[in-house]
């Protein structure tokens, strides 16, 4: 125990924290300045709109980022042979997922006086231009590089921040729409920054060819977890626009990024660990070597972290109202009630993280639609009677559900 604290996890977690503490910087710089910009009522359709396009964009590399980290993790002179099916796949993936983002999206928003222009920005720069990315990262983290594959990620963060102040800053009578080119922009110079950064060049055209049944076989599960993964802590906002009165929606939106915002430690802790745990977990990996010693560490660290957080978000519900502007003073009675699913959001992603190295995204898969369907029956029964706290508490059954099920998967795997 004493050397895993001390080892290269350690270090790793310590570096990706501190770059993951300047995304959290970007992040919070920009929740604050584009609720200002916005309003409650806008920015909840704003929110439920850049939701729908992070969760298909989730589906953008089918999974073959992660086959690219856990091959590429064991054997680096495997990457070239999988980014030449990688690339088209995801460009495919996008282009096909970029018909029903846009019908449902202009649906959602079609009486929120939201222009068409925002969902097409978030549309190419989730669903084409994010994927590719996230490709480019995962180079990066199979080879230990932890640190520079999230500021790889948190570069288009930075860059939307500082568009965002200076939209706000302007005061363009369009500031929506501004902002959305400006998000798509900032994804188009972060590609472009992430593909010079590989010590390799990816495939060029001529060398990509479709991917085989088999692989894409391969891919799939990996490519079905990632949207689950996403989708409980993306469509409760589309949920709560649907169910809730829209200035409430907005708050409610505001208050789950708060809770995202939580997570970046224990995000870390995962990052840092994925790569010693797919090597430890391979068919050739003696029984010995492999890291049941791990399991413990990760759920107690969880688990705490998640708690404290927990706590904290509560004791200091109204001075982060108060950051957010006379617009959401709701958001004191809000975060009381999110803070309920704050340590199960922390033990499910953790949980979540172990089942893939474990090689069982179908079973992870199947966890997180059950919790995205307790979701959305839980929303349904609670929000329209409970504004404040009917979303929160649909969220917390979710989280504590998939939290629960998720560990007890875990365990059950590593015994056998």
């Amino acid at each position: 125990m004493r050397r895993i604290f001390k080892g290269p996890i350690a270090r790793s977690t310590v570096n990706t924290t501190g770059v993951l503490l300047l995304r959290l910087a970007f992040q919070v710089i920009t929740l604050l300045v584009v609720t200002r910009m916005l309003g409650s009522a806008q920015f909840g359709a704003y929110a439920a709109s850049a939701a729908l396009a992070i969760l298909c964009g989730s589906l953008g590399t089918f999974g073959t980022h992660l086959i690219l980290l856990g091959e590429a993790s064991k054997d680096a002179s495997t990457r070239g042979a999988i980014l030449s099916y990688a690339l088209p796949t995801t460009l495919i993936v996008g282009s096909i997922l970029f018909i029903p983002y846009a019908t449902l999206a202009l649906l959602l928003i079609r009486h929120t006086g939201i222009s068409v222009w925002v969902v097409l920005a978030l549309g190419v720069a989730e669903l084409l231009l994010q994927p590719l990315i996230v490709l480019a990262t995962v180079e990066h983290q199979a080879h230990g590089r932890i640190a520079r594959s999230q500021l790889l990620i948190i570069m288009p963060l930075g860059l939307r921040m500082l568009a965002a102040v200076a939209v706000w800053r302007i005061g363009l009578n369009h500031a929506l729409v501004a902002f959305a080119f400006a998000y798509l922009l900032a994804a188009g110079l972060g590609l472009a920054v992430a593909a010079r950064t590989l010590p390799l060049a990816w495939p060029r055209m001529r060398d990509w060819r479709l991917a085989r049944l088999s692989e894409l076989q391969q891919s799939a599960g990996y490519g079905v977890l990632a949207l689950t993964a996403l989708a409980p802590g993306e469509l409760d906002k589309t949920l709560a626009m649907k169910l809730l009165p829209l200035h409430i929606a907005g708050v409610y939106a505001a208050g789950t990024r708060v809770i995202n915002a939580l997570t970046v430690p224990v995000m870390a802790l995962l990052i840092s660990s994925t790569p010693r745990l797919f090597r430890e977990n391979a068919a050739s990996a003696p029984r010995a070597t492999r890291p049941s010693r791990l399991f413990p560490l990760l759920f107690s660290l969880a688990l705490a972290y998640g708690l404290l957080a927990s706590i904290l978000l509560r004791e200091t519900a109204s001075l982060i109202a108060l950051a957010f502007g006379v617009g959401y003073r709701d958001l004191a009675q809000v975060l009381p009630w999110l803070a309920l699913a704050v340590p199960a959001v922390t033990l499910r992603i953790a949980a979540g993280a172990i089942l893939v190295t474990q090689s069982r995204p179908w079973i992870r898969a199947g966890f997180e639609v059950s919790g995205i369907a307790v979701l959305a029956i839980s929303a349904m029964a609670l929000a329209p009677g409970r504004p404040i706290a009917g979303m929160p508490l649909a969220l917390a059954c979710a989280e504590w559900m998939m939290a629960i099920v998720g560990w007890g998967l875990v365990w059950r795997g590593n015994q056998t």
